[in-house]
């Protein structure tokens, strides 16, 4: 009787186990692959993960602040205090609650990734001190993190610009931005100009990108503008950018937390969202209308325009033709100073003028007018074309820049290499009518046209 009772009991563990592998093995092929050891350092967990600061509609008064937790910690809070040199600001903690999203995405390639989004606003900053933060719920919160806000009256507005991260990131984008950072800890915020990653929904991608960054993500405040990677094939947004990202919503309806605007007291920083001016001529209008009216009735001494795709590409079979048709007369009327682009995966920069109206194989850079740039931050590069609209070019080459916008009327850009390099320079100086005058500072070594290790 013993034995039989044995055998049936075996017989039920092993009846168990077989449908427990059944189930997992089911389950591992409607969600079409398993997660690697690599990729579960991207699951979210109790603990915040995804810390990032976003630059708010009021930067110097305030910063936005986003992270994920698991689906177990549905709710979040941000705690604050001023900067103290030991732990005192413990004793002057605010709190407030975050608004909380939940999210469900699933890309071919992975499995289905819940999680829950957290969004706030740290308010009641002063321009140039100190402040401490973290963020959690409960008995699961992150470090603290402390960051500086921005003063332009004593030292103007230092920022980096990143091009397209999109390949590689974890290996190689992680490289330049530490840099980046290292040789030139003291800014304000980054910029980054579109194709942040390769899959628009691929959420292991995104943990790249956040895990690249890491602190610095979490330290220094952020402006992003989508690129065409960002979208689908069905022309819709990354399902993760709103929910991971806090940035402003103060431009077209339609356009939220892409196309926007940020003004400190000298500069203008504006966000145009391109995927939305190639695929709907509604929300290119819309986009047009609001950029003419912000500029005609809220100017700053400086404009500084971010757009994925170039006005002036760095390969003519990669020529937008309309961008330029509908945007670059507003350019040409506000005398706008500076727009910094991505996609062409190359370097280049050329002043063009109100005059130059021609097809990309004509336009001639000259002496005055708005400066465009294009550059790249990632391993997916291309080669770049001798046009005549660029002053300095370069093929091949992982770069960011660094830009200073001082109280003096100056505004100076570096381009470094990721070995830390200063590959161009030039600064423009702005005049009583508004124009600027380039002066270049190239440093002394020939143009990178080929390729190169």
């Amino acid at each position: 009787m013993k034995i039989k009772i044995k055998v049936i009991v075996h017989l039920f563990f092993l009846t168990v186990g077989a449908l427990g592998i059944f189930l997992v093995s089911h389950a591992q092929s409607e969600n079409k692959v398993s997660v690697n050891d690599l990729n579960r350092t991207y699951l979210p967990s109790k603990v915040p993960d995804r810390v990032i600061l976003n630059l708010s509609d009021e930067p110097l008064k305030s910063v936005a602040v986003n992270w994920r937790t698991s689906v177990q910690e549905k709710n979040g809070e941000v705690q604050w205090a001023e900067a103290t040199v030991g732990t005192g600001f413990l004793d002057q903690v605010k709190t407030k609650k975050a608004n909380s999203e939940f999210l469900s995405v699933r890309h071919d390639e992975n499995p289905t990734i819940e999680s829950y989004y957290h969004a706030a606003t740290i308010s009641d900053l002063e321009p140039g001190k100190s402040y401490v933060y973290r963020v959690g719920y409960g008995e699961f919160w992150s470090e603290w993190f402390q960051f500086d806000m921005p003063d332009p009256s004593e030292r103007g507005l230092t920022f980096f610009y990143f091009g397209d991260a999109q390949n590689g990131v974890r290996d190689h984008w992680s490289r330049l931005l530490r840099q980046a950072y290292l040789r030139h800890p003291q800014i304000d915020f980054s910029l980054h100009a579109g194709d942040l990653i390769n899959r628009y929904n691929n959420d292991f991608e995104w943990g790249e990108w956040f895990g690249a960054g890491g602190f610095i993500h979490a330290t220094v405040p952020s402006m992003m503008t989508p690129g065409n990677h960002e979208y689908g094939k069905d022309e819709q947004l990354s399902p993760q950018w709103r929910p991971q990202f806090n940035l402003p919503l103060n431009g077209p309806a339609g356009t939220e937390e892409t196309c926007y605007q940020v003004n400190f007291p000298h500069v203008k920083m504006i966000s145009l969202n391109a995927e939305e001016i190639e695929e709907s001529p509604y929300l290119k209008q819309k986009q047009v209308e609001w950029l003419d009216s912000i500029l005609t009735h809220d100017s700053r001494e400086w404009t500084v325009i971010t757009i994925h795709h170039p006005f002036y590409s760095t390969k003519d079979n990669r020529d937008n033709k309309d961008l330029r048709k509908h945007f670059k007369p507003l350019m040409d009327k506000h005398q706008v100073d500076l727009v910094l682009q991505g996609h062409d995966h190359g370097y280049g920069r050329g002043m063009v003028g109100a005059s130059e109206n021609g097809d990309i194989t004509e336009v001639q850079a000259g002496e005055e007018g708005t400066m465009y740039v294009v550059s790249m931050a990632g391993i997916k590069m291309y080669e770049v074309l001798d046009l005549p609209w660029m002053q300095r070019r370069a093929s091949l080459t992982q770069m960011y820049q660094l830009i200073h916008v001082s109280l003096e009327g100056v505004l100076s850009f570096e381009a470094y290499t990721a070995d830390g390099n200063l590959y161009d320079a030039f600064e423009l100086h702005k005049g009583p009518d508004g124009k600027n005058k380039r002066i270049d500072k190239i440093p002394d070594i020939p143009e990178y046209l080929e390729s190169r290790k």
